[in-house]
């Protein structure tokens, strides 16, 4: 085969190959291992050097699903706990399969008035689930990292604004140091996005009273007057390691009393918003002035999605629109027209709109409240049994979808527990039937499973706790 025009007959076959497979492995998937290493040695099928003459699409394709079925680590599971992953609901998987069949360019409302409007569309419907005002601009990335980078980007601008400077146009040269302030709870992805504007990913200033990160909220406001407000301060709903938050509404007062730009990392945490149970922890995300939010956590798209969110929609363009390129340049007409590639980092977008629209038209506010309603469920589940447990010990309170806890049998000395701790998690990854590593919380080697992920239910954490105790009792590993 030479040449992909020779096969545009076939096109049909190729994918009809796709979607017979997909039944039988998503079927699969409540029961098969998370990952197998024993079928890594597959990979090897799909390797080597690039062929002069091709095989053709039935025969890669096939290739392809034989070795991916079987070497994949199937993190659309309902047991992948290790990283804050969702799977895609049914409507998503089919809306992306929709999305790589309309293939549109959607940086453009003139390529593309159906990705542009319904970008627009799920961007509102997030805003609505989530309890944000409708004025706020937004727009969905790749991830929480370049959603961040999108939020602080417009806080860059209106920070450096405040010292005469354009800094789309003029860059950072002789400005001093962005002031950035959080608790001890700020994620990796805020210092990366730090780090790719050019603010310094170390530059970030931590105000935590205790070994647990929560924040110190009267250091943090000394700090603030120290620099007349002119900061930007990122206050944290959902903390990776045990689901906690930091106090939005008392973070919200003092960006307010110092005007401070306030940035909100509500990746997973966001989802708080969505049910009456925990939306308490969410209160004052309203007032923030850019919030961060992943979508292929709890709002369950394929991976990958985010969405930033700005209160003032100009900070967008004027941190990522004004090209000079003719060409893209289009005119205003006011009727509602968007370049959404203006209004982020990326030029060449997929249009991840449409599995956020097929999902959430779908399940509506309804659905996602169930599922992140059975989600707490679970994770209170998980802490019952740990805190039941004479060999597990619980370390911080279950209060979203993440549960923080470590083996401790009777009679192993403090100083062995990491040690410990570091072996199971390896050993729970090597078995592959569960997959949750490890972190480290105050100094302790701990397990941190979430669970977000819409096909998990109760048997699947109670399953966690069968393994880690029948790793714990092989030789060698306790």
């Amino acid at each position: 085969m030479s040449d992909p025009f020779d096969e545009k007959d076939r096109v049909a076959p190729v994918l009809r190959t796709v979607a017979d497979a997909a039944g039988p492995y998503l079927e699969s998937l409540p029961t098969r291992p998370v990952h197998d290493r024993g079928r890594d040695a597959l990979i090897g099928e799909l390797e080597g050097p690039l062929p002069d003459k091709g095989e053709g699409a039935q025969a890669a394709v096939e290739r392809l699903l034989r070795v991916g079925a079987q070497a994949a680590t199937h993190s659309s599971g309902p047991r992948f706990f290790h990283f804050v992953v969702g799977g895609a609901t049914p409507a998503a998987m089919a809306g992306d399969w929709i999305t790589s069949l309309l293939d549109q360019v959607s940086g453009l409302w003139l390529a593309s008035p159906l990705a542009t409007r319904l970008e627009t569309t799920v961007l509102e419907w997030l805003k609505d689930l989530f309890g944000l005002p409708a004025s706020f601009g937004g727009v969905v990335t790749p991830s929480a990292t370049l959603a961040h980078v999108t939020g602080l980007a417009a806080a860059r601008s209106w920070w450096a604004e405040g010292h005469g400077v354009d800094v789309s146009a003029e860059g950072l040269t002789g400005l001093p140091v962005m002031p950035v302030f959080s608790s001890g709870l700020v994620h990796a992805s805020t210092r990366k996005a730090l780090q790719i504007l050019g603010c310094g990913r170390d530059t970030v200033r931590v105000f935590a009273r205790d070994d647990a990160g929560a924040v110190d909220l009267a250091a943090m406001e000394r700090a603030l007057a120290a620099v007349d407000g002119r900061a930007v301060v990122v206050a944290n709903l959902g903390d990776v390691n045990t689901g906690g938050s930091d106090p939005i509404e008392a973070l919200a007062d003092l960006a307010e009393r110092h005007g401070a730009w306030l940035h909100v990392d509500g990746a997973f945490g966001m989802f708080a918003a969505v049910s009456p149970r925990t939306a308490h922890l969410a209160r004052g995300v309203e007032r923030a002035n850019s919030v961060t939010v992943d979508g292929h956590k709890w709002l369950n798209v394929p991976y990958d999605t985010g969405f930033s969110f700005v209160r003032d929609n100009a900070r967008l363009r004027q941190a990522f629109g004004a090209w000079g390129a003719a060409y893209l340049e289009q005119p205003s007409t006011g009727d509602g027209r968007i370049d959404y590639n203006t209004y982020g980092p990326e030029s060449s977008r997929r249009a991840r709109a449409l599995p956020i629209w097929a999902t959430l038209c779908a399940y509506g506010r309804d659905g996602y409240r169930a599922m992140v309603e059975r989600h707490l469920d679970v994770a209170a589940r998980l802490g019952e049994l740990v805190e039941r447990a004479p060999d597990m010990e619980l370390l911080a309170p279950v209060q979203l979808c993440v549960v923080c806890f470590r083996y401790r049998p009777p009679g192993v000395p403090e100083e062995r527990l990491n040690e410990l701790n570091a072996r199971l998690g390896e050993a729970l990854l090597a078995d592959g039937r569960v997959y949750a590593g490890t972190t480290s919380y105050r100094g302790m080697t701990a397990f941190r499973p979430a669970m977000v992920n819409w096909r998990t239910t109760e048997a699947d954490v109670e399953l966690l706790v069968e393994v880690i105790r029948e790793l714990a009792a092989r030789p060698g590993t306790a």
